[in-house]
């Protein structure tokens, strides 16, 4: 007879488990979800811009002419479709690609993590800007990468800082959102772009460039991507998604990246979540066969263009003096600036107090963080909800 005696504790969890904390923006958002808090701490896309009814319709002709294929498993690449689709909308701006360049992903944050596993060994080094989008460091530190981050100013990456950082840590990769960065804003120029080209081209790194947000410009004049200077065609990971244009629940996002290193993120994503569900790979597909993704994207910009607008009309009253800010010709996001003195992550508890959110800039942070930064989304209230919103911020920031 045996009995079961005293049991013992289970296995630890990994130790990247316990040593990555979970995101600030979530953590936040959901301490500011009361309906009065004016919350300019999300990064949503503005929902009742969603073209639910065009998206629903997508939806209802996929299940009525081919439901058995929309629920059935799909390839791991994606289905074949929408990846010619995203194939010509790429080629049509400026960057030649084919259906096979390209890998559907769950969006474009599941691309960071496939590229992630298929690139970065524990111990790896990882280049980013500073400040940088925070689900990428989260993405790169589970992956154990040594990250570290590259000296900049308000045109973005520094390129001989950039050079001299490759040739002494030996990189695997420079992960960059070039244009209407999160959470700055800023959009680095075509000189730059070329610079880092180069620098990549030079002294072998791969750069992974983000561009959820680069169709949603108010003013000025696009700049090409990255992946389409000279020296970085073989070297550049070029990642898009629909979040921010379609809708983020969708959850379809893509890489485009050379065969070899496509393959090895299709093998990753095997192993992940097999494929990406295929009746919102096929909706999406009918989406932009049947409608106008452009002029929808372009209404959604005018919409936005009118809140940065209110944003940047009343945030020099809402600052203390003596701060700064960017000034976004698009996406969803301004970045500003407090003088020496203030730390806006302890700050943020009486801000909220006056019924306003923001997120601090801190853990956007690589390195040695800015305490007296901080972000503000400017996309999620109308203009006389953001006025509003400033005049609490002044009020909790004094």
């Amino acid at each position: 007879m045996t009995g079961l005696g005293i049991a013992q504790a289970v296995p630890p969890l990994a130790a990247r488990a316990t040593a990555i904390g979970g995101s600030p923006v979530r953590e936040i958002l959901a301490v500011t979800a009361r309906p009065e808090v004016i919350n300019f701490a999300g990064g949503l896309p503005a929902p009742e811009l969603f073209d639910t009814e065009g998206i629903a319709a997508a939806f209802r002709d996929v299940f009525a002419h081919e439901p058995e294929r929309a629920l059935q498993y799909s390839t791991t690449e994606g289905e074949p479709v929408l990846r010619a689709a995203l194939g010509e909308r790429t080629t049509a701006r400026g960057l030649p690609t084919d259906a096979d360049d390209i890998l559907v992903t769950t969006g474009s944050q599941q691309a960071l993590s496939l590229l992630a596993t298929a690139l970065v060994e524990p111990g790896d080094t990882v280049l980013v800007e500073s400040p940088c989008y925070l689900a990428a460091l989260q993405a790169f530190a589970f992956a154990g990468a040594r990250v570290v981050a590259v000296p900049g100013d308000g045109g973005g990456i520094d390129p001989d800082a950039l050079e001299e950082l490759v040739t002494r840590e030996r990189p695997k990769l420079l992960y960059t959102v070039p244009t209407f960065q999160n959470p700055t804003g800023r959009t680095m120029a075509a000189e730059r772009r070329a610079a880092v080209a180069s620098v990549a081209a030079r002294c072998g790194v791969w750069i992974v460039e983000d561009d959820p947000y680069g169709e949603l410009r108010f003013e000025g004049e696009r700049v090409p991507w990255i992946a389409s200077y000279d020296g970085a065609q073989d070297r550049t990971v070029l990642l898009g998604s629909f979040s921010k244009v379609m809708a983020p629940g969708l959850r379809l996002g893509w890489l485009r990246a050379p065969a070899a290193l496509l393959r090895a993120c299709a093998v990753a994503k095997q192993a992940a979540d097999l494929h990406t569900p295929t009746v919102n790979q096929l909706a999406a597909a009918r989406y932009l066969a049947d409608r106008d993704l452009d002029a929808h994207v372009a209404r959604v910009a005018g919409v936005y263009r009118e809140r940065r607008d209110a944003m940047l009309a009343g945030i020099a009253d809402a600052l203390p003096a003596g701060s700064t800010w960017t000034r976004p010709e698009g996406g969803m996001f301004l970045w500003a600036r407090l003088p020496e003195s203030y730390d806006t992550t302890a700050l943020l508890r009486g801000v909220v107090e006056q019924g306003v959110a923001y997120v601090p800039g801190a853990p956007f942070y690589a390195g040695e963080p800015d305490p007296a930064t901080l972000r503000l989304c400017f996309v999620t209230q109308t203009p006389d909800e953001i006025g509003e919103g400033l005049k609490r911020l002044a009020k909790g920031l004094r």
